[in-house]
């Protein structure tokens, strides 16, 4: 790679071991107990993987570390999977951790994932095969182990919430070499006894060998095979086993198990408390209804012997009123004649009464019309003498005339002519055409 006289600088010479070791090794699971763990403040996890002879430099990432279902400490002892590599800064070895589990359980994950794997494409897991958990059970199942800490939780928590509901324990090793072959068969003894509305298969929690029995394949189809509800309750919160997946109901605990297999008797009784009070609280209101209809019904009822009286009085008080009406119509009848009586002597006067009236009126009409022509006649003749004394003619015949100019117009003013113009004289008997041969002033005229 490099000259055997070259001279390199130290980061030279880590760069190249880096590219070495980087290239000739793969990722590779490495076994070992953890040491001077320190969780740094950006998340990041150092600290060194030890056996009785050796020891290496280890760093698990912050994004790595959220895919680890447990959080490792000093004295744990690891299996990781990790690139082993050079941090050229300080020139140490050390590895880069991808994923890391507890030792000892690498097959157990494997054979847990082949299972799941294998079950999920069966259809096992599938929402839709899950039955609904009877709402009101009236035997409840718990298949556990007699001495386990989980019955006595369950059966606490079921005498706490529903304490009249008897309970069926179906014992069965829960851990050990063959208790999964005994819990498949509790579930089919359960099954086959048929005397309990919903089944509980729980136990407390442990190391993922202590619950390996509840990761076999034979409980995995007892339970899918059961014609009882299941209510999976195996470890605890951060537990998870195939049984789980397969039960109808996964709860976190024996304890959540127990609580999701009854109701609580106290929220029932509540609810019961309440609903009671609504239901007397909605009676007494129908009551109270009723007995304003009842009251409201009373007051129309009436005794067949007051009706009658009523309607005696009804068909009194009718008659009177039909008589005064008909001695009402009589009168207006009457009335009427008395109106179209008077009317009938109005329209047919006295004959001779009317004839001397008549003359009496045209003796006085002639007399008026006499002294207005009389009027008239007077008013005519002064109108008559007043036109003759305007009359222009009679003007002209003493003395006057009437002059004109050349355009036919009255000449009043002598300034209106002037010499040598011509004009048109008109007196009483005929007239004369002159030329005017001199002007006069006004006083020249008056001399």
């Amino acid at each position: 790679m490099f000259p055997g006289d070259s001279v390199l600088s130290v980061r030279e010479l880590n760069l190249a071991t880096k590219r070495l070791i980087e290239d000739g090794l793969p990722l590779v699971w490495v076994r070992g107990e953890i040491s001077n763990f320190v969780a740094a403040s950006s998340g990041h996890w150092y600290f060194s993987l030890k056996d009785d002879q050796a020891q290496v430099r280890c760093v698990m990432f912050r994004h790595k570390q959220q895919y680890l279902d447990f959080r490792p400490g000093n004295g744990m002892l690891v299996e990781v999977h990790a690139l082993a590599t050079l941090y050229e800064a300080r020139g140490e070895f050390q590895l880069t951790l991808e994923r890391m589990r507890p030792a000892g359980q690498g097959a157990l994950y494997e054979a847990f994932e082949r299972l799941k794997a294998k079950l999920s494409d069966e259809g096992l897991f599938d929402a839709a095969r899950k039955r609904e958990l009877p709402s009101f059970p009236r035997r409840i199942g718990i298949v556990t182990s007699p001495q386990a800490a989980a019955l006595r939780d369950a059966l606490r928590t079921l005498s706490d919430r529903m304490p009249g509901v008897p309970v069926v324990l179906y014992p069965t090793p829960v851990q050990g070499e063959g208790a999964g072959r005994k819990i498949a068969q509790a579930i089919h003894a359960a099954n086959e006894r048929a005397e309990c509305d919903v089944l509980i298969v729980c136990r407390g929690g442990g190391s993922i060998e202590d619950l390996w029995s509840f990761n076999e394949e034979v409980v995995a189809r007892a339970i899918a095979g059961s014609e009882i509800p299941v209510i999976s309750g195996v470890g605890h919160e951060t537990d998870f086993t195939i049984a789980d997946f397969v039960a109808d109901l996964r709860a976190a605990t024996p304890t959540a198990a127990a609580q999701a297999a009854v109701p609580d008797r106290k929220a029932l009784l509540h609810y019961l408390a309440k609903q009671g009070r609504q239901l007397t609280q909605a009676l007494m209101r129908q009551i109270e209804r009723r007995m304003q209809q009842l009251d409201y019904l009373q007051r129309r009822l009436v005794h067949p012997a007051q009706r009658i009286q009523q309607q005696t009085d009804l068909l009194g008080t009718m008659r009177r009123r039909l008589d005064l009406s008909q001695g009402s119509l009589m009168r207006q009848r009457e009335w009427q004649l008395q109106s179209l009586m008077q009317r009938l002597g109005v329209l047919a006067p006295d004959v001779g009464a009317s004839k001397n009236l008549l003359s009496t009126y045209a003796r006085r009409m002639g007399a008026v019309l006499a002294r207005q022509l009389e009027r008239h006649a007077d008013r005519l003749f002064a109108l008559q003498q007043h036109l003759h004394l305007l009359d222009p003619n009679q003007v002209l015949a003493r003395g006057y005339s009437l002059v004109r100019n050349s355009k036919g117009n009255i000449v009043i003013d002598g300034r209106q002519i002037k010499t040598g113009e011509s004009l048109d004289i008109k007196f009483a008997q005929g007239g004369a055409r002159v030329q005017v041969r001199e002007t006069l002033g006004p006083k020249a005229a008056e001399n």
